[in-house]
């Protein structure tokens, strides 16, 4: 089966979509299918690129034996929600001319965001007669529209209809947890288009799984201190100001730790300087194995969403948190998929939005109940087992050779 996946993040970047996409594409390769990746030149989350890789237009790389086709596109320095969609539309013009002068596939696996790649997936694969599968990891409007990043009008009703072009015209919609199907119906997607592949992770065996203490030796955080982390995009979405509201709330003993990059970074590094917070330190982003080290070195891991950020979206890096037996506080909405997981599975605490004393008190009280932290790490372990990633992979890979058949 030849098969192209389509989607704008890739190695070598580490966070987000991309290891997923790698993932995918790596499998699929394993099992003997010509697979090829086109995407764009590494920016996320740092939203720049590097050095090597600036003013150009297209490369090929060679990753672990997929072809990886790049295509230049728009990185802005500061993102804004024009800027962010300038910056995609240059990601789906640069690419569908790439695409286009590939040798057609059986099936394209389109990723998205960018949502505008629904669109420009139906052009290729009317011109190529190829089926495509639109993958949704995030339901772009409802996000923006919720965060009040745009403003309900033409333009937002622009949006819908591309997306609804695009679901109609895919051969499968795929979604990433049971709130975005959900979601797709109520868009008026016919339920024989419905698949369900939930992102996966490769669970660790015990041999894999760091020593306890190697983080905070590296770092200078001491035994006694409860370190409680967040990791990943530092964006607008992610709602991270309210650890900062709840870091005058704790005992200096109880530190929070902002580790990652992106989008609001600087204005949360700024806040830090000018509050005096002396509990929250920020890290850069930790490459694979300092990461697994911290998540082993967690008391708690933080997963926090902005309120209205998009009730169905299913936060990925849940997954690796809950391999490596780290217990789980979350601020999200009550009806939102993180929050239902996180009560279904029973590793963790859920706090809604705009919550700093809950926050903080939640905190508190797990620092003088690590019984309760052993019992999350266990439950959130036993719980990831569901999303095995080589098991998900085959039930996709299943799916394809279907529709390619």
């Amino acid at each position: 089966m030849r098969v192209i996946v389509w989607g704008i993040n890739y190695a070598p970047e580490v966070t987000g979509i991309a290891p997923y996409n790698v993932a995918l594409c790596q499998f699929l390769r394993g099992r003997g299918d010509d697979v090829e990746m086109v995407t764009t030149f590494a920016y996320y989350p740092m939203w720049r690129k590097r050095d090597e890789d600036r003013r150009r237009l297209f490369r090929t790389d060679n990753s672990n034996g997929v072809p990886v086709r790049r295509c230049w596109h728009f990185v802005p320095q500061k993102a804004s929600a024009w800027r962010r969609i300038l910056h995609e539309a240059t990601f789906v013009l640069i690419s569908t001319i790439r695409i286009l002068a590939l040798k057609r596939p059986d099936i394209y696996i389109v990723v998205s965001p960018p949502l505008l790649l629904g669109v420009a997936a139906w052009f290729a694969a009317t011109i190529k007669r190829a089926p495509f599968l639109f993958y949704v990891k995030d339901l772009q409007p409802d996000a923006a529209v919720g965060l009040g990043m745009l403003k309900t009008g033409w333009f937002t009703r622009a949006l819908y209809g591309l997306e609804a072009f695009a679901y109609k015209h895919a051969r499968r919609v795929a979604g990433i947890s049971p709130e975005m199907l959900a979601a797709f119906r109520r868009k008026g997607v016919p339920e024989e288009k419905l698949i369900l592949i939930p992102d996966g992770v490769l669970l660790p065996r015990p041999d894999q799984i760091p020593v306890r203490g190697k983080f905070r030796a590296q770092h200078g955080f001491t035994p006694e201190e409860f370190l409680a982390i967040y990791s990943g995009n530092l964006g607008v979405k992610q709602g991270l100001g309210v650890l900062l509201d709840a870091a005058p709330l704790l005992d200096q003993n109880i530190r929070i730790i902002l580790c990652g990059d992106g989008a609001e970074r600087e204005t949360l590094a700024k806040r830090l300087r000018d509050q005096h917070l002396g509990n929250v330190t920020m890290l850069p982003l930790q490459s694979n194995d300092d990461y697994h080290a911290m998540l082993v070195d967690a008391d708690v891991s933080l997963i926090t969403q902005q309120s209205r950020s998009g009730n169905a979206f299913f936060p990925c890096k849940l997954l690796m948190t809950l391999a490596y037996s780290s217990p789980v506080v979350s601020v999200a909405d009550a009806e939102s998929a993180l929050a239902r997981v996180i009560g279904e599975g029973g590793f963790g605490q859920n706090v809604l939005p705009g919550s700093p004393n809950e926050l903080a008190a939640t905190l508190s009280a797990l620092a003088r109940d690590r019984e309760r932290l052993r019992s999350w790490g266990a439950a959130g372990r036993k719980y990831v087992e569901r999303f095995e990633q080589s098991q998900l992979l085959e039930r996709f890979a299943a799916e394809l050779a279907a529709l390619a058949g």
